[in-house]
């Protein structure tokens, strides 16, 4: 059911007939209870009026309804919709029309922490901020019993299906992981929540992850795993360096005839220089006064 859109009457106007009318109707319900001054015969028609003007002035006054900035009121008739009022202020349509509020702000809420396993099967704690607001208020009011309840539970939902999808780090590369690709997985939670929360008539602004972390039962080893990992890739990236470096040694002693070395020697130089350039500490090296061979 899509969003239809009508017009509605100013409240104000109605609002001073209904004081006119009730005004009018007193007057002549008490001149009906009045002594009979030559115009008796008239009483039963006086009260009569009153009383009839008075059920206008009720039925009209029921009609009335405010509509506030940002807020629809979505009218129906005994169960069949009839349109949406979006026009603020003080509005009037058939009382007989029931009239359902609701808010087209932009909304947003945090999602507790849930407890998921990533793709890798490790359980992690996760959690996001959802901002969203009502487009269709027809489809938020007819389609779901209650559409706020509907979005908080889907959202959740959304999460832990988003959450099994990636891995918590990145162990390839060019590999999409929930803590070094906030902008990616922000996507495609919003992408899942339209998906989810089209139906009700809501529009996801945004979605972001606000709290990621590995379970309390294995944060410690996967600390030490990442701290494996990251000693691990430093190593590499010395070694590959200092054999670039000691590559580059050789190749401009030979070109510039500074010492010709046989094999060993080389073997030699290559194990000294990699020990120097790779080592944590500072060499202390020792000074040969004598022949190189």
């Amino acid at each position: 059911m899509k969003e239809n859109s009508i017009r509605s009457l100013p409240g104000i106007p109605f609002l001073l007939g209904v004081l006119v009318v009730g005004i009018l109707a007193v007057w002549l319900f008490i001149h009906g209870i009045g002594p009979k001054n030559g115009s008796g015969p008239d009483s039963p028609l006086l009260m009569l009026g009153a009383v009839v003007l008075a059920i206008l002035a009720f039925l009209s006054l029921i009609g009335l309804y405010s509509v506030q900035p940002n807020q629809a009121a979505v009218l129906s008739l005994f169960g069949k919709y009839i349109g949406t009022v979006k026009e603020n202020g003080l509005r009037w349509n058939n009382p007989f029309y029931g009239k359902k509020k609701v808010s087209l702000r932009v909304r947003n809420f945090e999602s507790g922490k849930l407890k998921v396993n990533e793709l890798d099967g490790s359980p992690i704690e996760i959690a996001a901020v959802i901002v969203w607001r009502v487009v269709d208020s027809a489809e938020a009011v007819f389609n779901v019993d209650d559409y706020e309840g509907f979005v908080h539970i889907q959202s959740e939902s959304a999460l832990r299906a988003m959450a099994t999808s990636y891995p918590y780090d990145q162990h390839e590369e060019g590999q999409v992981a929930l803590r070094s690709h906030a902008d990616e997985i922000s996507q495609h939670l919003k992408e899942q929540l339209d998906a989810r929360l089209t139906t009700a008539g809501v529009d996801v602004l945004e979605a972001r992850i606000s709290h990621l972390a590995y379970a309390p039962e294995i944060a410690q080893a996967m600390l030490q795993r990442q701290q494996a990992n990251a000693i691990i890739a430093a190593r590499t990236r010395i070694v590959a360096g200092a054999v670039g470096m000691v590559d580059m040694a050789l190749a401009e002693l030979q070109k510039n005839g500074v010492v010709q070395l046989d094999e060993e020697r080389k073997a030699a130089m290559v194990s000294n220089l990699l020990v120097v350039l790779c080592g944590e500490r500072a060499t202390q090296p020792i000074v040969n006064a004598g022949t190189l061979y």
